[in-house]
């Protein structure tokens, strides 16, 4: 199976909201059946997502909407700032030359197979990137909305009033360009290599416009990707995995979906790995199950709903073949170790 492209699923941060206000409650739904999880439900963790799916989530999108410039329309809601430690990064910057320069050397924290750069040409500034699977059917929607993330970056470091010289997008011209010159406020050019923002050079040494935010560094953003996003195939899946068992369902078809491909060739591929996909969906329960019966109240019956178990004693079974103990012994020790206070450590 060739490598399956993923991506931060922040990307997408505030998009489910975002449809559900403009056109109503199915909307988002019948965006999460294209994926088959709930995105809203993975807003708040950090997990990768394949570019596939952030291209069907966001054509399911504009079918709903019944707007084929739904990309335009999200464009001035994208930010670099919702991105996580990543996005905490590039904008702690103390110029945007060096958040520009953050953007793409930590761009493998963040998703593989994209590409990111900035070029100096006499007195213009030219950044660009390009998403992995530019150019497939329903990309027209992302390259808006790349052009977007970009623009929010330059944004924070320039004055209001400030417009970008051109926007350049990889995409072909459509029949009006109109739209896009008034939501980017700029002349737009077309069937360019890439998504590119072209600016006045001298801007490069502009200092943030916000308060300082939080010091993030990239051993910050290194320890919240867990050394980058996934390329090996059973990662990958297990991303996937855990991303379902957030929103309370697993299975292998949404997985298969997830990264384009069939049921049958994904359990090929398992296979030829030496696990299959329930003995992964079983780990990462697992490991989900223990970090909840530790940090949460919540009882038996509903983290076992949280995991996506049809009955808590299915649930408790499951647990108990994988750690020896039954969920509520776990919890048990756990909260006699917790009594006993901290545990004393020698050199």
């Amino acid at each position: 199976m060739a490598e399956i492209p993923v991506i931060s699923n922040r990307i997408l941060h505030g998009m489910p909201a975002f449809v559900r206000r403009e056109i109503g409650q199915k909307a988002p739904l019948q965006a999460n059946r294209a994926i088959g999880f709930d995105l809203e439900l993975t807003e708040g963790e950090n997990c990768f997502i394949p570019h596939a799916a952030v291209i069907r989530f966001v054509e399911a999108a504009a079918r709903a909407v019944g707007d084929t410039n739904f990309g335009v329309l999200m464009a001035p809601m994208m930010n670099v700032a919702n991105y996580g430690s990543y996005g905490r990064y590039v904008i702690g910057a103390g110029t945007l030359g060096q958040a520009i320069g953050r953007a793409i050397s930590s761009l493998c924290f963040h998703s593989t197979d994209d590409r990111m750069s900035v070029s100096v040409v006499g007195d213009e500034v030219r950044y660009s990137y390009v998403f992995a699977l530019a150019g497939c059917a329903g990309y027209a929607n992302v390259a808006c909305a790349a052009a977007g993330v970009l623009l929010s970056l330059f944004r924070a470091y320039l004055p209001l009033d400030w417009r970008p010289l051109r926007i350049e997008l990889n995409t072909n011209r459509p029949r009006q360009t109109g739209l896009l010159e008034d939501v980017f406020q700029c002349p737009v050019h077309f069937n360019a290599p890439a998504v590119t923002v072209v600016m006045d050079r001298h801007h490069l040494s502009a200092a943030p416009r916000h308060a300082a935010w939080p010091i993030v560094t990239i051993e910050d953003v290194a320890r919240d990707r867990r050394g980058g996003a996934p390329r090996d195939l059973l990662d990958v899946i297990m991303e996937q995995i855990r991303a379902q068992v957030l929103t309370g369902s697993v299975s292998i078809e949404s997985a298969a979906q997830l990264t384009d491909t069939s049921v049958r060739t994904l359990q090929r591929e398992l296979n030829r790995a030496g696990t299959d996909f329930r003995s992964l969906a079983t780990a990462v329960r697992v490991q989900r199950a223990t970090e909840l019966l530790r940090h949460t109240n919540g009882s038996i019956t509903r983290v076992a709903a949280e995991l996506g178990y049809s009955s808590p004693a299915n649930f408790a079974r499951a647990f108990r073949k994988a750690t020896g103990n039954g969920p509520k012994e776990f919890r048990s020790a756990i909260t006699g170790l917790t009594a006993c206070g901290p545990v004393q450590f020698s050199h």
